[in-house]
């Protein structure tokens, strides 16, 4: 098994922060890492739990992929916590041969900020082919342009 993490503190509550992170549409405003959200079924509604997702990503490198994902997990802040998860369904994972599973968490700190965590399991026969360093940084890149997005909208709002 493989992993990518990473990991920070946003200076705005848990509720502006979710807002922003489910705002898909706004993704090619601020995250330098998923840069477009795509609906298989053509869509526009809000996620629901079980939606189909194309995510179009852009590595540090320049270079980009498509991954198609299907949404596991979306519970929204309670009790001081909430959660985004996906999970890949693409042909390889369709094959068994990588099967890997997004968890981005949120949790609501005592001094009014919010720790962002996420990370992705990938496992399967093919895995040391996936490009884990790559999903590391824009995992990285990803969280501190949330960080940089939410933090201005909290203190104007």
């Amino acid at each position: 098994m493989t992993t990518a993490r990473a990991e920070t503190v946003i200076a705005a509550p848990i509720d502006a922060v979710w807002a922003l992170m489910l705002d898909t549409d706004a993704y090619p405003t601020w995250n330098p890492f998923i840069v477009e959200v795509g609906r298989p079924d053509g869509d526009d509604r809000p996620l629901r739990l079980g939606d189909r997702v194309v995510l179009h990503v852009r590595w540090h490198d320049g270079g980009s992929a498509r991954a198609t994902e299907r949404i596991t997990a979306l519970d929204p802040p309670a009790a001081g916590a909430a959660l985004l998860e996906y999970e890949y369904g693409g042909p390889l994972a369709a094959l068994g041969l990588v099967r890997g599973r997004r968890q981005q968490t949120l949790t609501a700190l005592d001094d009014g900020t919010t720790r962002y965590v996420t990370h992705e399991h990938l496992r399967g026969a093919a895995v040391r082919f996936a490009p884990i360093a790559k999903v590391e940084d824009g995992f990285e890149r990803h969280a501190a342009a949330l960080k940089a997005a939410a933090e201005p909208r909290a203190a104007s709002g």
